[in-house]
């Protein structure tokens, strides 16, 4: 018999529920220090996950927990930056 993979679960920084790690959207610090939207979700650097909703978004920053997963602060332009490559790369699915 063959066995079933297990799909791997990854929390929600805004909302903190436990979703399929394809429902969720990656966000990466990369090694320069920036935060950029990781669409494949295998690049390379410290990573958090956030729902494709941008009040999930705006519950993790208003938290700070998505300074406190990646180790690193989130400047305001970096933030609307995110908000707009959430919205294009949710709309997308």
């Amino acid at each position: 018999m063959a066995r079933r993979k297990r799909e791997p679960l990854r929390m929600c920084l805004g909302c903190r529920e436990m979703r399929a790690k394809k429902e969720l959207i990656r966000l990466v610090r990369t090694a320069d220090g920036t935060v950029e939207v990781d669409p494949t979700g295998k690049r390379a650097g410290r990573g958090a996950y956030v729902c494709r909703q941008a009040s999930c978004l705006d519950l993790a920053l208003q938290a700070r927990r998505l300074e406190k997963a990646l180790r690193h602060g989130v400047a305001a332009e970096t933030v609307e930056k995110l908000r707009k490559e959430i919205e294009e790369f949710a709309g997308g699915i």
